[in-house]
């Protein structure tokens, strides 16, 4: 009897151990995830092309901290931050075009920071188009199943003349 009580306990932890395995979810690649939170940066670009509060919010945490170079201080929080982007969205200024070169993604299971080289141009009320530069680290965090932007640095760097 006992015997049986023990084999059938094996059973048992052997059918909750293969349950557990074959519950996880597949392993995601360090490039997949890459490519996600590129992706998500890019549309952050696209929003504000349109300026589109909405959209350029989408995937920003409500703790979102951000170093700006135009700010002498952090920007601490999603609503502060969104209140910046809908004063630069009621400007006359244009992004027409957003670039990144030097492209860098660490993976650290929940958390991607990704590094790069902001190249882009903006139209102003003149009509004279004037490139943006910066140094830049975007740091994501999986949230509900869904990767957000928890922080920002952005360093303008100027051209060379």
């Amino acid at each position: 009897m006992e015997r049986r009580i023990l084999a059938g306990l094996a059973i048992l932890l052997a059918a909750v151990a293969t349950a557990r395995q074959t519950a996880k979810p597949a392993a995601v690649s360090n490039k997949q995830v890459a490519d996600e939170v590129i992706a998500l940066t890019r549309a952050h670009w696209a929003a504000e092309m349109k300026k589109d509060a909405a959209a350029w919010g989408k995937n920003v945490a409500d703790d979102y901290t951000v170093f700006e170079g135009a700010y002498p201080t952090r920007i601490d929080g999603k609503a502060t931050m969104q209140h910046v982007v809908d004063g630069n969205f009621s400007s006359s200024d244009t992004l027409i075009t957003a670039e990144m070169a030097n492209e860098k993604v660490q993976v650290y299971g929940d958390v991607a920071i990704l590094s790069y080289n902001y190249i882009a141009s903006i139209r102003g009320k003149d009509g004279k188009v004037s490139p943006a530069m910066a140094k830049s680290t975007r740091v994501y965090v999986k949230q509900g199943g869904q990767w957000m932007l928890v922080h920002a640095n952005f360093a303008p760097v100027t051209a060379p003349n």
